[in-house]
């Protein structure tokens, strides 16, 4: 048997660099977006603090070890970070209810509030790009993004 090397496409080959410029600008443009945002939570804060309060915002109550694969960010990271919130009375901790030994890491109800407060210009920015699209290339837009984030499959005209 013959091995043949397939030419690439040179339009496919120009789509995909397309598509990457594209995600890097996704990307650099969210990154900035959430360093600006956890500056509004407490710009004295690293912004690596506000990864952990949206982890629990979003999970609730979590162990450290939780919190530091969530961010990837290592234990001693996680650990100085909580210790800082806790400071500023964002976080509290507690003992695990089913494992005594283990402690759980929970937003305080004023560390919730200024958390969701910094986050409404988060959704405002991201709201102003969408705002003027009709509902069906917002469906055909999340579908794609689903798809390319490996949430669904994708199933090809018979």
């Amino acid at each position: 048997m013959e091995n043949k090397i397939q030419h690439p496409n040179s339009t496919r080959v120009q789509l995909e660099l397309d598509l990457g410029k594209q995600l890097n600008a996704l990307i650099s443009a969210s990154h900035a977006l959430n360093v600006r945002t956890a500056a509004l939570f407490d710009p004295a804060l690293q912004p690596a603090a506000f990864l952990i309060v949206r982890c629990l915002l979003s999970y609730g109550s979590a162990s450290a070890t939780f919190l530091a694969e969530s961010t990837a960010m290592d234990r001693s990271s996680v650990s100085r970070l909580v210790s800082q919130l806790k400071r500023l009375n964002y976080v509290k901790s507690e003992t695990h209810p089913e494992d005594r030994r283990g402690v759980l890491i929970s937003l305080t109800a004023f560390g919730r509030e200024k958390a969701l407060d910094a986050l409404k210009v988060k959704e405002n920015e991201f709201y102003q790009r969408i705002s003027t699209w009709e509902d069906s290339k917002l469906e055909a837009f999340i579908g794609m993004l689903k798809c390319f984030n490996g949430q669904t499959i994708v199933k090809e005209d018979a």
